[in-house]
This record gives C-alpha cells, sequence and structure tokens, in this order.
C-alpha cells in the first residue's frame, strides 16, 4: 500500500527524483498534501510536477509551505519587477551563457545556503533543455573508507564571485562562506557530499596543488550516472529540488531556441 494518501508518485529511478501527480499547484494546498509534499522531498531528493500554470503567487505560496523565502544577494539583477523573490531564468537566440550550465547546488557561497529551489518553466524549446540531478548521498556514500575519512572535517569555500562576478552589476556584494566538505543533512541525519565546480573555489587547510587534486576528484565524482536523473520538460512544468543533497546541471543544447520561467529558492540552515 502506497504511503501517500494524497498524491501520486511516479519514480524516475530507485535513487533519485519522482513526477508528482492528482496535485493542482495552482490552487491552495491542503495540509495533508503540504505534509506529503514534504515527505517525498526527503524519499527523492527532486521532485517534478507537470502542466501546472502557476503565476507568483502560487509559485510563492508552494515555496512557503517549505520555509521563508531566500533571496540571494548576487542574484538580485535578474528578479522579476515587485516580486523580489522570483529569479528570471532565460536563454534565447541573443544568450551569450545560460545560468547553470555547470554541476552546482543553489547559492553554497551563501552564509545559510538554500533549503531548497522551486523552478517553474512555461516556455521550453522543442527538444533539448533537459536539467540533469545528482543524488549526493549516493556521491558520498560511494567514497572508499579512506577517503570518507580523509574527508572528515575539511571544509571549503565557496564563493559567488566565481559565478556572477563577470556578469553581475558594479557593487554586487559577493557572499564567500566556508562549509564542510561533507554535511549532514538536518532532516534524515545521512551524509552529503557539498562541495561543487560551480561555487567551490579551494579547500581549506591543506596545500593548494592537493586541495585542488582532491576537489576536482571530488567534482568528477559527484557526476557520475549511477548516481542521476534526468528530467525532459514539456511547458508549464516544475522541478523542485533538495539543495542540501542534489547537485544538479542545465544543458544548453537548444540554441538558438528559448528556454525561460522563473525559479524561487527557500531558506536553509548553515551546514554541518
Amino acid at each position: 500500500m502506497s504511503a501517500y494518501r494524497t498524491i501520486e508518485i511516479h519514480p524516475l529511478t530507485p535513487h533519485i527524483g519522482a513526477e508528482i501527480g492528482d496535485i493542482d499547484l495552482t490552487r491552495p494546498l491542503a495540509q495533508e498534501q503540504a505534509e506529503e509534499l514534504r515527505k517525498a522531498l526527503a524519499d527523492y531528493l527532486v521532485l517534478f510536477f507537470r502542466d501546472q500554470p502557476i503565476d507568483f503567487a502560487a509559485h510563492k505560496a508552494l515555496a512557503r509551505h517549505f520555509g521563508e523565502i531566500h533571496v540571494a544577494p548576487a542574484s538580485a539583477a535578474w528578479t522579476v519587477p515587485d516580486h523580489p523573490e522570483v529569479t528570471r531564468i532565460h536563454a534565447d537566440a541573443d544568450s551569450s551563457y545560460v545560468a547553470g550550465e555547470d554541476w552546482h547546488s543553489d547559492m553554497t557561497c551563501d552564509p545559510e545556503p538554500p533549503l531548497g529551489s522551486i523552478l517553474y518553466l512555461p516556455i521550453v524549446p522543442e527538444s533539448g533543455g533537459d536539467t540533469i540531478f545528482s543524488n549526493m548521498f549516493l556521491a558520498y556514500e560511494a567514497l572508499s573508507d579512506r577517503m570518507k575519512a580523509y574527508l572528515e572535517g575539511l571544509t571549503a569555500t565557496h564563493d559567488a564571485a566565481r559565478v556572477f562576478g563577470a556578469i553581475a552589476p558594479a557593487g554586487t556584494r559577493f557572499n564567500v562562506s566556508s562549509h564542510p566538505v561533507v554535511r549532514t543533512h538536518p532532516v534524515s541525519g545521512r551524509k552529503a557530499l557539498f562541495v561543487n565546480k560551480q561555487f567551490t573555489a579551494r579547500i581549506d587547510g591543506v596545500p593548494k596543488d592537493e586541495g585542488a587534486a582532491l576537489l576536482a576528484f571530488l567534482v568528477q565524482h559527484a557526476q557520475r550516472p549511477e548516481f542521476q536523473c534526468r528530467f525532459r520538460w514539456r511547458p508549464h512544468s516544475i522541478a523542485f529540488w533538495d539543495n542540501r543533497s542534489v547537485q544538479h546541471s542545465a544543458i544548453w543544447d537548444y540554441f538558438p531556441e528559448t528556454r525561460s520561467g522563473y525559479r524561487v529558492t527557500i531558506k536553509g540552515d548553515r551546514p554541518f
């Protein structure tokens, strides 16, 4: 018998990702639905929804079932007028880059990185533009016992300027934060690898060459296909990922077509 009463669960893989059915996100959620979505996020790490033409109010309302909304200083230039909690995500024939193409967890440069992100795309290309998600619990668990012992207690520096330095307006404040290389999930207690290609600048407290080699290995390790699921977007789809245990990469294989939508992120806690 299913553990869920008010929503349908359709797993993408045995270890990460599920499409959620029998739910209408354009309308206020019942308390039991919200509770089951929280359980599903813990169980599957990234949730997908189809045919959900939400407006900004519904987008923010969904996020608030999981916590306060996170507003990142470095991405303020891309927020929607009158909706500072909503970031526009857009690429078309005039774009010279796209957001999130390299593997990353969102805004790990912040002292308290987001709990999660909710991305809504009403406009997608006819083909291409998939997003890949990778399970950082599995990434940690696949390491050797010797490597796990070496990583114990290590921290790494994450710097927003690595991502936004060349494109943000002059005077933008860039957060720099140090976090554990392996973080403990505050809900499940599981350990997850917590370094990524975009934001992580260096491993702290080790020689530069040693740290660079270690970081390169961990970044590559996190991308192993057996940790992943892949989402093919359709118009008015939504992806909602647990930023504490998942990395993702948005594939820019659809140029010059348009991919456009909006993201809301949810406040998290300081990694430990």
